[in-house]
């Protein structure tokens, strides 16, 4: 039987055990270079340094998903450091995640829409599916992990549980 899962607002409480939300909002800031900047001060954690791991600062470049309800059909995580989406434009993007562990059941998924200028950060671990950029092609700056070691687990989605997301 297939499984339609509902987008939901993305907040800081609710994305919590997948990760930061990326966001001005309510963030600890103040003013920097003699008051012509606002610095918004740890918004998210890095967490890239496992078995000798660096930094990489990159744009991924996401064609819109079709027409709704969209299919799910893989999920991936990174075992050996965490993940940041920030958008470069005021489009939202859908976010799809499932904790930590094993192999993601259907049904332990869950799905988000950002707010035109949020971004996530997922923690080291955590299921995601790709990119999934709405409305138009969307650019995104990505923090995540270089170096050694396997850090990308991809699994397909049972083709006899289809799960789809719909708005």
């Amino acid at each position: 039987m297939p499984i339609t899962l509902r987008g939901e607002l993305l907040t800081r409480k609710s994305f919590a055990p997948f990760g930061d939300v990326i966001e001005t909002d309510c963030a600890e800031h103040f003013s920097i270079n003699a008051g012509s900047t606002e610095r918004f001060h740890d918004l998210a954690t890095v967490d890239v340094l496992a078995e000798g791991g660096w930094p990489l600062i990159s744009i991924f470049r996401g064609q819109p998903v079709g027409d709704f309800p969209v299919r799910l059909r893989l999920m991936e995580r990174h075992p050996l450091g965490s993940q940041a989406f920030v958008p470069l434009s005021p489009q939202p993007f859908l976010v799809v995640v499932a904790g930590g562990g094993g192999r993601p059941a259907p049904h332990s998924l869950r799905a988000f829409v950002s707010a035109p200028g949020q971004g996530v950060s997922y923690h080291r671990g955590t299921w995601h599916h790709p990119l999934l950029a709405l409305g138009e092609v969307s650019d995104f700056l990505v923090v995540d992990r270089g170096g050694p070691g396997h850090n990308c687990d991809e699994v397909e989605l049972d083709p006899e549980q289809p799960v789809f997301v719909a708005l």
